[in-house]
């Protein structure tokens, strides 16, 4: 989770970039990272996941605002931008992290119309604001912690643990740690009682890189990342170069529309629930052995489905 100092090198970057955008500008991603003095991969995150809401898309390595849907311009367009995105993240959390936001928007803004719609279907956490804190302070010292954690297959037990990250995945809430040097996924809800230690901790740029790279919570780092081929016909491939994923490289573009990219993941399950949701549009090229996993799950499915009707 970012702090203080991060939103606001964020939200400065993210008002520059749609203010260029809504001025017609084509956008290279590589051009931006060099501007902002960042990695291209944080740019690409920037497009993909903090302006997902926003009509904008991809072309020729190029992001552009569709047309006829530039924002009018203002003395402070940058101000209503930074506003609405930030209400329209507080949305989606919901509960009663959402209502004090936009209470406190509201005050500010002195129109209630916001031009920008998100539909992000992310969990309300807001009864955890108060462990959220704690977890956060100790993610930013880099201090050893300590809590209570249940799931189906244990009871509630203590547990201490190296915090890294507060993590959304798929709209649900984690918090990604490490324990004994392993690398732990815990759902938020389920943690409690968070204690913060005096012990420090260190984290490596190899563990940083692999939490922002990671497609899904099935990433892991005891697992040797590995590239798998895809292919996607024309309504997918739309769709992969609009949003590409972290760690998406396109191999080919075809005149019919279709795309042939690869992806580097540590674990399989990073992309076999991707590509079901996307059959019969995408399809795994290889590794074959991966290919043999999506066919043997759906020739089950196939024979479930028949048994059942």
């Amino acid at each position: 989770m970012a702090y203080k100092h991060d939103y606001d090198k964020i939200l400065t970057r993210l008002t520059v970039i749609l203010s260029k955008l809504n001025d017609g500008e084509a956008l290279s991603v590589k051009e931006l990272a060099q501007e902002f003095k960042t990695s291209e991969r944080t740019i690409q995150r920037d497009f993909n996941e903090r302006l997902a809401s926003f009509p904008i898309y991809q072309e020729k390595k190029k992001w552009k605002m569709q047309e006829g849907f530039r924002v009018e311009k203002t003395k402070s367009l940058e101000d209503e931008i930074v506003l609405d995105i930030i209400e329209k993240i507080t949305e989606g959390i919901g509960g009663k992290f959402s209502t004090k936001a936009h209470k406190l928007l509201s005050k500010i803004k002195n129109e209630d119309f916001n031009p920008i719609y998100t539909k992000l279907n992310i969990e309300d956490i807001s009864d955890k604001l108060s462990d959220i804190q704690i977890i956060e302070q100790a993610i930013k010292e880099k201090r050893v912690m300590q809590c209570d954690y249940n799931n189906e297959k244990h009871p509630t037990y203590t547990t201490t643990i190296q915090p890294l990250k507060i993590a959304n995945f798929e709209g649900f809430w984690y918090l990604i740690a490490l324990r004994n040097e392993t690398l732990k996924k815990y759902y938020l809800k389920n943690l409690s009682h968070p204690k913060i230690t005096n012990e420090i901790f260190e984290t490596t740029s190899e563990l940083e890189e692999l939490l922002e790279n990671s497609i899904s919570i099935w990433f892991d780092k005891d697992y040797e990342p590995f590239e798998v081929k895809l292919y996607a016909d024309k309504s997918a491939a739309k769709y992969f170069k609009r949003r590409p994923l972290p760690t998406q490289k396109i191999d080919s573009l075809n005149s019919d529309g279709t795309m042939e990219f690869s992806v580097t993941i540590t674990h399989e399950m990073e992309i076999l629930p991707l590509v079901k949701y996307w059959i019969p549009h995408l399809f795994i090229l290889e590794p074959a052995w991966i290919k043999e996993i999506l066919e043997d799950d759906t020739q089950n499915y196939l024979n479930l489905s028949k048994e059942i009707n």
